[in-house]
């Protein structure tokens, strides 16, 4: 990995910890690396968003923070790595090969709010209950995770 690279990296492990440090004493969970946090997170910024004067296009501090939050969250749960992707920027490397954007979920729920279905809280479980497990492709492929890319009896 090349020095910003790395850099980016460290930024975001300090992101990660300024979540944990601020929000732990705010919320009235075990405020960690872990579904419980994610959901606290969900409404933390349902909360900003109904702040009167609130700007989604001036959040970007919140956005950073949170998304790091939310990435190493999944990191934690799934096994999987940050992963920078050329057009995309930072995501998250999920153990089926997939990649999960958490910045660019944060950013949209903080511009469009969980009425219009943007979830920090239901991206989390998708992603690790479904999507890094190999139960999304089983659904979509009919099959169980272990026989996926074997040929089906017909």
């Amino acid at each position: 990995m090349d020095e910003q690279g790395t850099e980016e990296l460290q930024k975001i492990e300090e992101n990660v910890s300024l979540a944990i440090d601020h929000l732990g004493p705010l919320s009235d969970v075990d405020f960690g690396l872990n579904r419980e946090s994610v959901e606290w997170v969900d409404g933390f910024i349902e909360r900003q968003r109904a702040q009167s004067g609130f700007d989604a296009e001036r959040a970007d501090g919140l956005v950073g923070v949170l998304g790091s939050f939310l990435g190493a969250c999944l990191v934690a749960a799934t096994g999987g790595r940050w992963h920078r992707s050329g057009d995309h920027g930072w995501g998250v490397l999920l153990p089926d090969g997939s990649t999960a954007f958490p910045f660019t979920k944060v950013r949209k729920q903080f511009r469009d709010g969980g009425d219009e279905g943007e979830s920090i809280a239901a991206f989390y479980r998708v992603a690790v209950d479904f999507i890094a497990t190999g139960r999304m492709r089983e659904a979509r492929e009919g099959g169980r995770p272990e026989d996926a890319g074997r040929p089906q009896e017909a």
